[in-house]
């Protein structure tokens, strides 16, 4: 038998389809909205476990309040980010390795995207077996330089390029390519990172596998900083004397090419005032220990600096000669003399011959040429 609905279920029904369908345009949506959007910017990182997400984690526990929003995005890494950044809706800043940005512009001269500044450091990590002894031992062996588009894929074949040495490279996601590593599928894994990285957390001296050290020479030194891994960044895996020479890259905040004037443009210079304004907070004991390498006057030769971050620099640091961040505490003749002795504590580690004081003098330039922003290394 048929039984027609009650009147009031009816009418019920339809109430609640009237306010869903009105709700998109209700008043109090729209505020809802307007609250959550209001002063948002989103930054793209590379992956969850990296450096750069919980550095922008920092500035979103800082920086956030009732007029500004910081949202991470986790990312693939420095070049996919960076087509992110260009092609992708509401990403408005993107963390990126500087050698990344340097074979971008060599790829595509004429790149719009700016840059906020300068951040931080990388380590390069080359993790092998046993019986690697060097990174000369790699030549013809597999190793594994991460996956498209992230910065190792960039860094790894670059160095090894400038050091002569042909592999078989893989392209596997770093916890797959340690298991591989274990296994003897492959000779070494290259992993960019800040130290210490958890990818390495697990691993003990017992595993048998240890860090390659990068030597320095002309062709690495123009892109590339010196840098250590030690026992106190992995106590497990390394004894505490033990020290591994490597090479760091650096990392830079990017921005979209925003229309000037546009709501995402205004967030992002609000954004831009409170970062640099807050940065000393950063610095402090609780946060990343990374944000203390940051110095805001730092230039990225070739790339165009954001102008509300340009502005801000000439209003804030120039017309008073300060800076934000880490200053010199050595004069140009100490810093001379600890480059030289680097080098020579270098070179016997690694058995290789003492460098001239003309070969130390022009390396030593070239450094700071490049802590200068200005590089002066030319290639064929």
């Amino acid at each position: 038998m048929f039984h027609r609905p009650k009147c009031d279920s009816v009418l019920e029904a339809a109430v609640v389809i009237l306010l869903l369908w009105q709700w998109p345009t209700h008043p109090a949506h729209a505020q809802l909205l307007t609250d959550n959007n209001r002063g948002l910017v989103e930054v793209i990182t590379g992956s969850a476990d990296g450096t750069d997400a919980r550095l922008v984690e920092d500035l979103a526990n800082l920086l956030d309040d009732s007029t500004r929003r910081v949202l991470p995005v986790v990312g693939k890494g420095s070049l996919q980010n960076v087509a992110d950044l260009e092609a992708l809706r509401g990403i408005d800043m993107a963390l990126v390795q500087t050698d990344a940005l340097d074979r971008l512009k060599a790829q595509k001269p004429g790149q719009s995207i700016t840059y906020i500044a300068k951040l931080y450091n990388e380590e390069f990590h080359l993790l092998a077996r046993s019986e690697i002894k060097s990174v000369n031992d790699l030549d013809g062996r597999k190793v594994n330089f991460g996956t498209a588009g992230d910065g190792t894929s960039v860094t790894g074949p670059a160095l090894f390029d400038r050091l002569g040495v042909k592999v078989e490279a893989t392209s596997y996601v770093p916890a797959l390519a340690l298991e591989k590593l274990r296994s003897g599928e492959i000779a070494a894994l290259a992993y960019v990172a800040a130290k210490p990285a958890p990818l390495f957390s697990t691993l003990r001296r017992s595993d048998g596998l240890h860090f390659i050290a990068i030597p320095m020479n002309n062709a690495v030194a123009g892109d590339y900083r010196p840098a250590r891994l030690t026992g106190n960044d992995y106590p497990d895996l390394m004894s505490p004397t033990e020290a591994v020479d490597t090479v760091a890259v650096g990392m830079a905040l990017m921005v979209a090419n925003l229309v000037p004037g546009s709501e995402r443009s205004r967030s992002v210079a609000s954004f831009v005032g409170a970062f640099f304004t807050q940065l000393p907070r950063l610095q402090e004991a609780g946060h990343d220990p990374k944000w203390r390498e940051v110095d805001l006057s730092a230039e990225l030769p070739g790339w165009k600096r954001y102008p509300p971050a340009e502005t801000w620099l000439k209003r804030n640091l120039v017309a008073s000669g300060s800076s934000i961040g880490p200053g010199p505490s050595v004069n140009e003749r100490d810093l001379r003399e600890i480059f030289s002795k680097f080098l020579d504590e270098r070179s016997r580690a690694q058995g290789a011959h003492t460098l001239s004081d003309q070969e130390k003098s022009e390396m030593f330039n070239e450094f700071r040429a490049w802590q200068k922003g200005i590089s002066t290394v030319t290639r064929p």
